[in-house]
């Protein structure tokens, strides 16, 4: 799985002669049938081959005319979460090995060896003199050593790296070298001011590639001062880190730039900074897709800021008989469940039912089920079968306002809300539903 503190293999695409293969092994075998290759762009993946694994082993012939760069070879679904990512340069043939728990290893291929084994050593070094600073030693000779070997081990790998791709990433990786005199608050600021030194956010090579958004994210939630913050602190640091980061890209393409803030805006709402993501998108992020023309990121925005936990649930009206009812209004429950469904979905017709089933004895929670419907003949039938719930009646099926609304991409789909309507879980199916309930 990827970590947004794991910078990966990355870099541009060139054309290629010759045709070479991306060959290994996946551990344990039974668990692994295919693996799909894609090339990583600048906010967007391209198929490249796809090949059976078979006993634990798969070889991908990569076609002559195929572009080089990063692939990404995806063994699973979610594919956003089954995958790792294998330098191909259409010089050389790239062998691997992939372990469930170890991850990807590299037999043969040069580029990928080296950028695996640079991150490796200077991470692990790095990490050292941040323990030196941070328990207080006092011992120099031993910072010392370890500035000399985070030295060495940034000069070696640019040495070994010239004239290959990784080349980009190593330079623009290149670590802060503390003085043996600095104290640690001093350390902090000065790692913190030459972050980006040796970044270039308009380089196309860095651009095609994950790492300027993991570097970018790092940054902003990590680059802060040594003292104890309050909340308030924290979310003002947070921000100086965004302006920053957008004075960087003051000059790069508005493309390249909106997909970066919208990268780190996702990054921002999975973490639950909320405050800090509307900062993105207000300040920034809204001008940027307007100015792309990307209406799709506002749009999906818009319906992701409304249904955050915490959000209090759209307005949604409806008939009982000829009683006009709303779900501000309704009352007496700890919760409440809306539950979007259809009576023409099969998957629908089993799952309902039996979430009606689980909340037979369960007094505090009522249930809105609105059914996305082209007519109401199919639908009267079904929700005699469900008298425990209420019914909103919603025509147009997906062309209906509350699809939108409530951006819903299937049936059915739940959401759990407390006594004040406000949006507490979004459960992937009735069982989650019924797990949160309990």
């Amino acid at each position: 799985m990827k970590s947004i503190y794991t910078v990966i293999f990355l870099f541009l695409a060139f054309s290629t002669q010759a045709q070479h293969i991306i060959s290994g092994k996946f551990s344990p075998a039974r668990d692994y049938k295919w693996v799909v290759a894609y090339q990583l762009k600048s906010g967007n993946q391209e198929y490249v081959a796809d090949t059976a694994i078979r006993n634990g082993v798969f070889k991908l012939n990569i076609k002559e005319d195929a572009p080089t760069g990063t692939y990404r070879m995806v063994y699973g679904v979610p594919q956003d979460e089954l995958y790792f990512d294998v330098i191909y340069n259409g010089k050389e043939d790239v062998q691997l090995t992939f372990d469930k728990t170890q991850g990807v290893s590299f037999i043969a291929s040069e580029e990928n060896t080296l950028f695996t084994n640079y991150f490796k050593e200077v991470n692990t070094c790095e990490q050292e003199i941040i323990s030196f600073f941070s328990s207080k030693k006092t011992d120099k000779s031993e910072l010392e050593q370890l500035v000399q070997s985070l030295q060495q081990i940034q000069l070696t790998y640019e040495a070994k790296s010239i004239d290959l791709i990784c080349h980009n990433y190593i330079v623009a990786n290149s670590p802060y070298i503390p003085t043996l005199s600095e104290s640690a608050q001093e350390y902090v600021g000065k790692k913190k001011k030459s972050y980006f030194k040796k970044i270039d956010f308009k380089n196309i090579v860095l651009q095609n590639s994950d790492f300027l958004m993991d570097k970018t994210i790092n940054y902003v939630l990590t680059a802060m001062p040594l003292q104890q913050l309050s909340d308030n602190e924290l979310e003002m640091e947070r921000q100086k880190n965004i302006a920053k980061i957008n004075s960087l890209l003051q000059n790069v393409d508005a493309t390249y730039a909106t997909h970066l803030f919208y990268a780190l805006w996702n990054k921002l709402t999975d973490e639950g900074l909320n405050e800090t993501s509307d900062f993105v998108y207000n300040s920034y992020l809204e001008k940027l897709a307007i100015k792309t023309k990307n209406q799709k990121i506002i749009d999906d925005i818009k319906i992701s800021t409304r249904l955050r936990l915490g959000a209090v649930a759209p307005e949604i009206t409806w008939k009982d008989g000829d009683t006009p009812k709303k779900l501000s209004e309704l009352d007496a429950a700890e919760h409440y469940v809306l539950v979007f469904w259809s009576s023409g979905c099969p998957h629908c017709l089993k799952e309902v039912p039996q979430l009606q089933k689980g909340l037979a004895e369960n007094t505090s929670t009522i249930v809105l089920a609105i059914g996305l419907e082209d007519n109401d003949t199919k639908w009267k039938k079904e929700i005699t079968k469900l008298k425990d719930f209420q019914h909103a009646l919603a025509l147009g099926k997906w062309e209906n306002k509350y699809v939108g609304i409530y951006g819903i991409h299937q049936t059915p789909t739940y959401f759990i809300l407390d006594k004040d309507k406000k949006i507490v879980d979004k459960p992937a199916d009735y069982k989650e539903v019924l797990a949160f309930l309990k």
